[in-house]
């Protein structure tokens, strides 16, 4: 039985890109839809905030000595394409899947009603939350927090490229080692990069648990919700 009912999953968007460049690779975005589709079989309600990070950074130049708040709604408008690649991959692989978007565009998504999400969630339906906040200045990292409040998610499940949280970087410290469990406070404490400060501060108010681990392992998202010793979970 799986450990959670209802789970907010953040992807960023340089997971998509396998060992590409830039984009959205393949087989790494059906290898994450298999991986979803695992978990939605256990009956956990999924959603999903996507950063955009794959396809903005490719034109990130262009972006240079732009106005901060452009920038901004350019990374919304990536997350978006990244929601609906996302949302047509878990189709393939069978799972029902809807994406709202907290900036109008209504002919391509649907807008971002929290009653309208909620009840997806409760029919089964992977919901994936589109261009972040809405509003410029704030990370998908917040987004993820925000949603996964709102949606009274039991859990955030921040999926990485490294497999936790550690006491230093292990590309640079052999020595480090990864902490299983860590409070809010302690992680504060020790400086340790979790999420950013907002999204941080937002989650810790609401007593909502943080569960930092790797999507490239394979298995390890059905191990996070199964409950089982992966990752590092950040609690009150």
């Amino acid at each position: 039985m799986a450990a959670y009912k209802r789970i907010l999953l953040k992807l960023s968007g340089e997971a998509l890109m396998g060992d590409d460049a830039f984009g959205i690779n393949q087989a790494t975005i059906r290898r994450m839809a298999a991986e979803v589709a695992e978990i939605t079989a256990l009956d956990v309600q999924v959603a999903i905030v996507i950063g955009g990070g794959n396809i903005f950074r490719g034109v990130a130049g262009g972006s240079v000595g732009m106005d901060r708040a452009t920038a901004d709604y350019m990374g919304m408008l990536a997350t978006v394409m990244n929601s609906l690649a996302l949302s047509d991959t878990l189709e393939k692989a069978g799972v029902v899947a809807r994406v709202m978007s907290a900036i109008s565009i209504e002919q391509v998504v649907e807008p971002y009603v929290r009653p309208k999400a909620l009840q997806y969630l409760e029919e089964g339906k992977v919901v994936i939350f589109a261009a972040g906040t809405g509003n410029p200045f704030f990370t998908t990292d917040t987004a993820a927090a925000l949603r996964g409040a709102e949606i009274g998610a039991d859990i955030v499940l921040k999926a990485t490229k490294v497999d936790g949280v550690y006491t230093a970087d292990p590309a640079k410290d052999l020595t480090a080692t990864r902490y299983a469990t860590v409070t809010f406070d302690e992680a504060m404490s020790r400086n340790l990069q979790v999420m950013d400060a907002t999204a941080f501060a937002l989650c810790r108010d609401q007593k909502l648990p943080i569960k930092v681990f790797s999507i490239l392992k394979d298995g390890a998202l059905k191990r996070v919700v199964n409950g089982e010793d992966e990752g590092t979970l950040v609690h009150v």
